[in-house]
């Protein structure tokens, strides 16, 4: 067994984070680790906005729909490469949610858009926020 057995892979299905998703493949199969995809739905900008049942559900709906498919493209990748993939969906704020997930793995494999100056001010940074709070290591692979 080596270091890392379990990478969790979190991802929106942009293709900003494809390029982490192809790294951490490519580890997992270097070292053999089996790799969870993860897409967390945040649905939190919902609480800005008065509460339309029917609406929420819809929004809901699809962003759980996109969600799946950006999973689904992630297992898909590591079928072609040989690397056993898992899926997981859950909701919440993304950042938080990738931090409380990533005790049950060795190693989370997470995407930066390297946002400097107001724009990471005024955002943050999902993956700043995973590497100061995730319990485990985090591997930050910079997007082109």
């Amino acid at each position: 067994m080596g270091i890392f057995n379990r990478i969790l892979i979190p991802t929106d299905g942009s293709d900003y984070s494809m390029a982490a998703v192809e790294k951490g493949l490519m580890l997992a199969k270097e070292i053999g680790a089996e790799v969870t995809a993860l897409n967390v739905v945040d649905n939190s900008s919902f609480s800005y906005y008065p509460r339309d049942p029917v609406g929420v559900e819809i929004a809901n709906k699809l962003l759980r729909e996109e969600g799946e498919r950006a999973v689904n493209r992630v297992k898909e990748r590591g079928e072609e490469i040989g690397v056993k993939v898992t899926t997981l969906i859950k909701e919440g704020s993304p950042g938080w949610i990738i931090s409380d997930t990533s005790e049950e793995y060795d190693l989370v494999v997470i995407a930066t858009l390297g946002r400097t100056g107001i724009s990471r001010i005024l955002m943050g940074s999902v993956a700043e926020r995973v590497a100061r709070h995730s319990s485990s290591p985090v591997m930050l692979v910079k997007s082109i």
